[in-house]
This record gives structure tokens, C-alpha cells and sequence, in this order.
């Protein structure tokens, strides 16, 4: 559900078209050529992961009929959660527990993210309150500081001469359950909804709380899946953080955990880590295919100004 005022703002740009928009036949010919390139190394990646030993080492492109004697490798994927090893806490398969930690670590930062960012958004959006522009201007600000300058500090702090929450799911999440960026991102979406349907709202009874989780949450949809969106593709593909706070094996997420299969004896096994890569990989497509109109949607409304 969208705000109606974006709505309108849009089916009037869209009515004031005199005509379709002619696009110069260049533009194609680079779009299609920068599209080819970013897809090749998710191709490369793809066709790796069925391929033999063999294929990969001689760097064939295509070892399978009609220009290869080969058949593609789908055990490879087995093959590859089998070598990654087993957790002997559990008797899972190692992969498993990779995957089931990342899930648990996206999850917690995704319901925090998202939580505190509506409501420091509304506050933000819809609150009078002194010093609320140089609260918001501090909020943008952390936004805008290099991870790498506060890398180390805060795996410091994670040391247990400080927190002790080191190699736990504290340690992991900790920087990450609230976000600057979120709060921007529905922040401007809140700035949309015009004020005369909050004084409806309080006419008709409705508090702060009843008017944020009734209508404004149900009209930023589509800034809220984004962000969950957003977070769920940094939260599965965090690396340095992950591999800087924890030690054991059974709390490393998907992402280090295919580093260091990498590092397995006998030197890496290219397609069976690309098979692992494409399992990765995997779940942040599906999900953005599921959500990709919400994710327009919202990337394309809190760009309007009321």
C-alpha cells in the first residue's frame, strides 16, 4: 500500500507524457554491454560449480556436449557440504550449523533494524521536540563515518576485559540492531504522508502508537521491505565483523565459513567452493525476486518531496 499523495504525484507525472520518451540506441548498447560484464562472474560461478577437477584446472569454458565430452557435476554440491566437515557439538554437517547461524544472526539484526528505525523515523517525522535537526543531523552523521575507523574499537570493546560477549551472537549482532541509514530511509517516507491524516487520526481517537502501527507502518511498506531487504543481503554477506569477534567453528557464519573452506588441506577445490558460493548466493536472489516490486517501489517514493 502506498501513500496517496505519491500516487498522485506519479499518475500525474505519468498523465503529463505527451508521448512515449525516445531513448538514444547508444544508451541500449551500453546498458546491455555494463549488464554482460556484471553477469559474467555470476555465470563463471555457476557453470564452475557442475563442473569436474579436471574442467576446472584446464579452464574450460564449456566441457559438456555439444563442445565437451563432460556431464555436469550436480553432486558437487553434496560433495562440498560433505568435505566442509561436521559439528561435533551437534552431528550436524558444519554447513548446516553455518547456515542455521546466519539465519539466526540475520534475523535479530532484520526485527531490530527495522523495528527501531520506524519508530526513530516517526519520531524524527511527525515529533516536535528541542533538539530534534541536530539529533537527526548526529543520526546522519554515524551514518557517514568508514566502517574501517571503528573496525577495531568496537571488536576491542568485544574483548572480555570490556563486554566479554566475544565469539557469542551478542558480539555479532551488537553493532548492527539499529541503522542510520534505516531511519533516513522511512524517515523520508513518513515525510510524504501529509499531516491532515494524523489530525484525522486524533480526532477519531488514535495516539501516537495506534496512528504509527495502523496507518503509517501499512503506508511505508514498501520502504520497510526494502530495508529489510537491504539488510538481509549485508547481514548474510558479512565477513570482516563475523571472522573478527568469533573463534569456534559452530559460530561462524555462511559467509567465513566459505573462506575457510578455501583454506581446506590439499589446496582450494574451485568448483566444489563455487557449488558452496552458488548455495549462498541462493537465497538472496529468491528473496529479492519475491520482493523486487516492493524494493522499486520503495527506492522510487522516498525519493519524492512533499
Amino acid at each position: 500500500m502506498t501513500s496517496t499523495k505519491a500516487s498522485t504525484f506519479l499518475a500525474l507525472a505519468r498523465s503529463r507524457r505527451k508521448g512515449p520518451e525516445r531513448v538514444h540506441p547508444l544508451v541500449y548498447v551500453v546498458l546491455l554491454v555494463v549488464g554482460f560484464v556484471s553477469i559474467i562472474p555470476f555465470l563463471w560461478m555457476l557453470t564452475t560449480s557442475v563442473k569436474e577437477y579436471g574442467d576446472t584446472i584446464s579452464l574450460k569454458l564449456w566441457p559438456w556436449p555439444p563442445f565437451g565430452t563432460s556431464q555436469p557435476r550436480f553432486d558437487n554440491f553434496i560433495e562440498a557440504i560433505r568435505i566442509i566437515g561436521v559439528d561435533r557439538e551437534t552431528g550436524l554437517p558444519l554447513f548446516v550449523r553455518y547456515v542455521l547461524n546466519t539465519l539466526i544472526v540475520t534475523g535479530i539484526i532484520i526485527a531490530s533494524t527495522v523495528t527501531t528505525s520506524v519508530l526513530a523515523a516517526y519520531a524524527f517525522a511527525q515529533l516536535n521536540f528541542p533538539g530534534k535537526n541536530v539529533l537527526f543531523i548526529i543520526v546522519l552523521t554515524t551514518f557517514m563515518i568508514p566502517e574501517e575507523l571503528i573496525l577495531v574499537p568496537r571488536a576491542v570493546m568485544m574483548n572480555k576485559n570490556y563486554l566479554n560477549w566475544y565469539n557469542t551472537f551478542l558480539a555479532i549482532v551488537a553493532p548492527s540492531l539499529a541503522s542510520a541509514f534505516g531511519i533516513f530511509l522511512i524517515r523520508q517516507f513518513f515525510l510524504q504522508v501529509p499531516r491532515e491524516l494524523f489530525d484525522a487520526a486524533r480526532i477519531d481517537g488514535a495516539g501516537h502508537l495506534r496512528y504509527l502501527l495502523t496507518i503509517m507502518v501499512p503506508l511505508a511498506q514498501p520502504a520497510i521491505v526494502t530495508l529489510a531487504l537491504l539488510e538481509f543481503i549485508w547481514s548474510w554477506n558479512e565477513f570482516r565483523w563475523v571472522q573478527l569477534v568469533t573463534a569456534s567453528a559452530n559460530m561462524r557464519t555462511i559467509s567465513v565459513g566459505l573462506v575457510g573452506f578455501l583454506q581446506t588441506e590439499g589446496g582450494p577445490q574451485t568448483h566444489l567452493a563455487m557449488a558452496v558460493a552458488v548455495m549462498v548466493v541462493l537465497p538472496i536472489i529468491v528473496l529479492y525476486l519475491f520482493t523486487q516490486r516492493y524494493f522499486t517501489e520503495g527506492i522510487v517514493t522516498t525519493g519524492l518531496k512533499g
